[in-house]
């Protein structure tokens, strides 16, 4: 398997001036102007090849995607499951939980297997889906593998990067979806004011601590690297302790997805870059391409599992052991 050297990049694309895309990403997946700042829509007529992904213009409640403001049936919802997570979620809380987890001690099964309990969970902080994350797995693994033939790590980072939220069912611990789900955020530092629902913070014990909150590096130092920064606790950080300690031969690019997917105050809005390396500046490069696919994927299109199923099997043989400590 081979990794290019050279990162992927955001290329300017030239149009007329009567048309509505002028980024498209490496693979091909067209990113319209006021998209690529605004987390909108994207309109399939603009696409540059029928053979490329098709991103749907609206969630599957007709909104567009990410809009925490927007009326919908499960927006009280996912504000409530924000203010419970920006209280709960404080530096002490994420030590005991990483310490807790990290022994991986409580399953023992397959990737694939793992998949298939996710057909019992759904997001309550996710606005755009209300459908078992597997359906959320495959669709955004097929996305990519359509734009990035080649690359079939990315497509199994894809695959697997929600398995963490296996955390909400009983075998795992039944943990509250505040615990589990929803962006992340750096703990021990500011919370920074992009972050969804920043305003349920003032009531985090970490609030108003001045070892975390006195600087903006908070309890780091410039260009720490984020390997060395404590993250909120969740799927993202389960999955990746998971991953790295049975072994797994995915590049460090597929961890950092893994790790980083939620960090939307990091890949969407630019904030805390100032604790990244430079290894984190070249995986951010993957992770951005990734996260078109995680957003824009979502869509009530049902994909045929076990047709695809022969060619992810493959890819997790070749990826990680037969059986997982979880």
């Amino acid at each position: 398997m081979t990794i290019l050297t050279e990162k992927p990049e955001v290329v300017a694309k030239e149009q007329d001036q009567n048309a509505t895309c002028d980024l498209v990403l490496d693979g091909g997946f067209v990113v319209p102007k006021h998209i690529a700042n605004n987390d909108g829509c994207v309109k399939p007529e603009v696409l540059v090849s029928n053979d490329e992904f098709i991103a749907p213009e609206i969630n599957a409640f007709g909104q567009t995607f990410r809009d925490y403001n927007a009326e919908s049936e499960r927006q009280k919802g996912v504000e409530e499951f924000y203010r419970l997570n920006h209280i709960h979620q404080t530096y002490d809380f994420v030590k005991k939980m990483r310490e807790e987890y990290r022994k991986l001690n409580r399953v023992e099964m397959s990737i694939w297997e793992c998949c298939e309990l996710l057909n019992e969970v759904v997001d309550d902080s996710d606005p755009d889906l209300d459908e078992p994350q597997i359906e959320h797995l495959l669709q955004t693994a097929e996305a990519i593998r359509k734009d990035y033939p080649e690359e079939d790590w990315l497509h199994l980072t894809a695959l697997i990067h929600d398995l963490g939220k296996v955390l909400l069912l009983p075998s795992f611990g039944g943990l509250p979806q505040w615990a589990v789900v929803g962006d992340t955020h750096p703990v021990g530092c500011p919370f920074d004011g992009s972050i969804v629902h920043h305003k349920y913070f003032k009531d985090n014990p970490d609030y108003n601590n001045p070892e975390y909150n006195s600087t903006k590096y908070g309890i780091y130092t410039h260009g720490i690297g984020l390997e060395n920064v404590l993250m909120s606790w969740g799927h993202d950080d389960y999955m990746y302790l998971v991953a790295k300690e049975n072994e797994t031969t995915l590049p460090q690019a597929g961890l950092f997805i893994i790790r980083y997917h939620s960090f939307y105050p990091l890949h969407k809005c630019g904030e805390y870059k100032h604790l990244m390396n430079k290894e984190d500046e070249e995986n951010l490069k993957w992770l951005k391409i990734f996260n078109k696919y995680d957003l824009y994927s979502k869509s009530k299109v049902r994909i045929d599992v076990e047709k695809v199923k022969p060619y992810y099997l493959s890819l997790i043989a070749k990826y990680f052991p037969a059986k997982l400590r979880w």
